[in-house]
């Protein structure tokens, strides 16, 4: 078990972010072992052939499905979105004594792993080599579906910060993820093979919500920000095409505009509707343009798109 000790000023650190290069590793789970990735069936089934000629088996050695995972494989994310380049950048710059300690580590829960003499002999050069491998991975594997899987964190990132707002660390933390919990001052996560407290000490804790995490894991080894990596809520939804609207709502709102009202549980673009729930843009953008003037939806601009989602008021007459 981790457990993180909040002090004066830490809660207000307390922020959310999207790390692109965890759901590269975490994926990777999900492709060595599909019986264990059920709710990501559809994903797989879409690889077939595409991973073709990238030497992805010193990556997978690094990425047990239980212990420690050296954290130079996830850096913190650049920024509140992430960006994969960026991670992938910091993770080539971590320097060699770090390489080192961490590899130590996973020798210590790990010591039959085939990868321990390569990396004992020239770890700079295998750092390269599991970058370019993950590099090649994510624009084969990860980025035609990123704009869903960013949406799907987007949209637990926003349902986190409102629990947060509304009532507090302990509704939080509530649910989180089994294994998390909340108490007084304190946050503990159990983990496996893992025993540490630490005061955060005006720091704050990042949080990290992932689609393809199956349990909680922390992120608590210096020089890293402290971490908390949790699976996002409603994993089972991310790979459907759309969202059916209540029975209820259609008669209410129209069978169109309820079925987008029910489809923006997670931030999505005019395009993204259209494409999800078969109806034209200017079809999509007309029922959006209403659902914001009732105060149903909210928007924001990121880069050149305006992403939309489901306001307070829109959730409750969904629900």
């Amino acid at each position: 078990m981790v457990r993180f000790v909040f002090g004066v000023g830490d809660l207000a650190r307390l922020r959310f972010a999207i790390s692109p290069t965890w759901e590269l590793s975490r994926s990777l789970l999900a492709l060595r072992d599909p019986s264990m990735a059920a709710l990501h069936v559809p994903w797989l089934r879409s690889l077939s052939g595409r991973l073709d000629g990238i030497a992805l088996e010193p990556v997978l050695e690094l990425t047990p499905t239980s212990g420690y995972s050296p954290d130079f494989m996830n850096p913190p994310p650049s920024g509140p979105l992430g960006d994969v380049a960026d991670d992938l950048a910091a993770m080539r710059r971590t320097p060699t004594k770090q390489l080192r300690r961490e590899m130590a580590l996973f020798r210590s829960q790990h010591p039959r792993s085939r990868v321990l003499a390569a990396w004992d002999e020239d770890p700079r050069r295998e750092l390269r080599r599991v970058a370019d491998a993950l590099e090649a991975y994510w624009d084969r594997a990860i980025a035609p579906v990123w704009p869903r899987i960013r949406e799907f964190l987007d949209a637990d990132i926003a349902y986190r910060a409102r629990t947060l707002t509304e009532g507090g660390p302990a509704a939080l933390f509530s649910d989180l993820a089994p294994g998390v919990t909340w108490e007084d001052d304190h946050l503990d996560v159990v983990v496996a093979r893992h025993e540490a407290t630490h005061e955060l000490r005006g720091q704050g804790l990042l949080l990290i919500p992932s689609a393809f995490a199956t349990r909680p894991a922390t992120i608590d080894l210096p020089p890293w920000q402290m971490t908390v990596v949790y699976p996002a809520r409603g994993i089972a939804t991310l790979w459907e095409d759309g969202t059916r609207a209540p029975d209820g709502l259609a008669k209410l709102l129209g069978a169109t505009r309820a079925a987008v009202l029910a489809d923006l549980g997670a931030p999505r673009s005019t395009t993204d509707l259209s494409r999800r729930l078969s109806v034209s843009p200017g079809n999509a953008s007309h029922h959006l343009k209403a659902l914001q003037g009732a105060g149903l939806a909210t928007s924001r601009r990121e880069g050149r798109e305006v992403l939309y989602v489901r306001t307070p008021l829109g959730d409750g007459l969904v629900e």
